[in-house]
């Protein structure tokens, strides 16, 4: 191959760049040409097809920076349908224009069933992104254990784990863990630490919402900011044992952190945050009520005389209080971790596609000899028997139910990421960086306005 291409799709992550970066010094070694597609699918049925050529004479252009978050050639949440198999041909006529032999895609499963339409067409490969962590598995037979059931009058479904008997162990792991995790862990443990002492002062109860609708790892991951609760979306709240936790620490320390996923559901199932839920553009459910619903929860079960007791007349709508961490998550600058093990996955994205692989993923693997390494995984093994890719879960090991906390085996998986994942250069920019003088005395200066300028288009 002498030309490939590159796209960002679905939410942004901080380690976009990184990876970009990665296949971007991959393939100047290989001297291979990487054209950028500017807001991931989204430009593919423009007929002009907007693009960047980021490695002219095999040298990375200089706003292509792996510290910076985000993604320099934009990101979009629009996928391909594959039954429009006229749109899929004109794309890849145009592809074909723009000589590009072949396609990384930066995504999560969303993306990964997008990219599905164009495998048949040309090679197309998969790094990983997401801050969730929630593109995995945790063995490879996982997608067999999910069953189909009808839901309702419409032909539509709803789709049940069954009960594993695979023995765990964490070496099974696909794809360990995906770029932008780390920094979205990162940014949440420090905003747990920092409630913490307001909690502490005040005598108050702190209920942190966390991303992850589906997926646990990201409320799993700030124990590190040493909250005294967790609550994750795949074990339903018993609200008795949560209350009664509560006022046991209470009454001992005078203050309590709960962080929750902002999937967390009931007995019943029903994500707490329902009643509240709204939708982004592209029709996502966003669960932006869930601490919220808990804090009403607790207020009427708890209840003012409690806190009037202990408090000297202070009400339990007074006493708890909620915080969102949010996109916050999202954004930034990339740890080093996310940033070396992306650059990583970038790079591997491209050997994939120079070996003749074609609906692959690259995945960043580990065990206990070899610590972190590189590997790919077909694109299918994720799919369950009837083509659907189901959100990586907490396997249950990972979480101690009786004391809301992560496991022996969670703690154990959580050490193997964060134990170097802070570089010393880390560091250094969040001293230097955030009350540098120019922040006074500049506008912020915004790449797109440099990328502009470089965007050309298929005539």
């Amino acid at each position: 191959m002498k030309r490939i291409g590159i796209l960002t799709a679905g939410g942004d992550t901080p380690a976009l760049n990184a990876t970009i970066h990665g296949a971007v010094t991959r393939a100047n070694e290989l001297k291979v040409e990487v054209v950028g597609l500017i807001k991931g699918f989204n430009c593919l049925p423009n007929p002009r097809v907007p693009h960047v050529h980021l490695n002219p004479l095999f040298q990375a252009i200089p706003e292509l920076d792996p510290t910076i978050g985000g993604t320099i050639i934009g990101a979009s949440r629009d996928y391909l349908n594959p039954d429009d198999h006229e749109k899929i041909k004109n794309i890849c006529g145009r592809l074909q224009r723009l000589k590009i032999e072949g396609l990384i895609c930066v995504g999560g499963d969303g993306t990964l069933n997008g990219m599905q339409p164009l495998s048949e067409f040309l090679p197309v490969v998969l790094a990983p992104k997401t801050i969730d962590n929630d593109l995995g598995l945790n063995y490879r037979d996982e997608p067999d254990e999910w069953q189909r059931k009808p839901h309702g009058k419409n032909p539509s479904f709803v789709y049940e784990r069954t009960s594993s008997q695979t023995a765990f162990d964490l070496e099974q792991m696909i794809n360990f863990v995906t770029p932008g995790y780390a920094t979205a862990v990162f940014v949440s443990a420090g905003g747990i630490q920092r409630v913490r002492t307001t909690a502490e002062s005040h005598r108050r109860i702190a209920i942190v919402e966390v991303m992850g609708r589906h997926s646990g790892y990201i409320a799993l991951g700030p124990a590190y900011g040493q909250p005294d609760i967790i609550l994750v979306p795949e074990f339903a709240l018993d609200i008795d044992r949560l209350e009664e936790r509560i006022k046991q620490l209470y009454e001992s320390q005078k203050n309590v952190v709960i962080v929750c996923g902002e999937g967390i559901v009931d007995k019943h199932g029903n994500e707490l945050g329902a009643e509240k839920a709204s939708t982004d553009p592209f029709g996502n459910i966003i669960f932006n009520g869930a601490a919220e619903a808990l804090r009403h929860i607790l207020i009427e079960r708890i209840g003012d005389k409690y806190f009037k007791d202990l408090r000297r007349g202070e009400t339990a709508r007074e006493v708890i209080f909620t915080r969102k961490v949010g996109h916050t998550q999202r954004g930034g600058r990339p740890l080093m971790f996310d940033r070396f093990y992306a650059a990583l996955l970038g790079g591997k994205a491209v050997d994939l596609l120079l070996e003749g692989r074609n609906n692959e993923v690259a995945v960043l693997q580990w065990n206990r000899q070899r610590n972190f390494y590189l590997d790919r995984f077909e694109g299918n093994g994720f799919r369950d028997r009837w083509g659907h890719i189901h959100s990586r879960r907490l396997h249950p090991s990972f979480y101690d139910v009786p004391q809301m906390k992560p496991s022996r085996v969670g703690i154990e998986y959580l050490m193997q990421i964060f134990t170097h994942a802070i570089g010393h250069d880390d560091v250094e920019n969040m001293r230097d960086t955030l009350f540098g003088s120019g922040n006074l005395l500049r506008p912020y200066h915004s790449l797109n306005t440099d990328m502009s300028k470089r965007i050309q288009y298929l005539e």
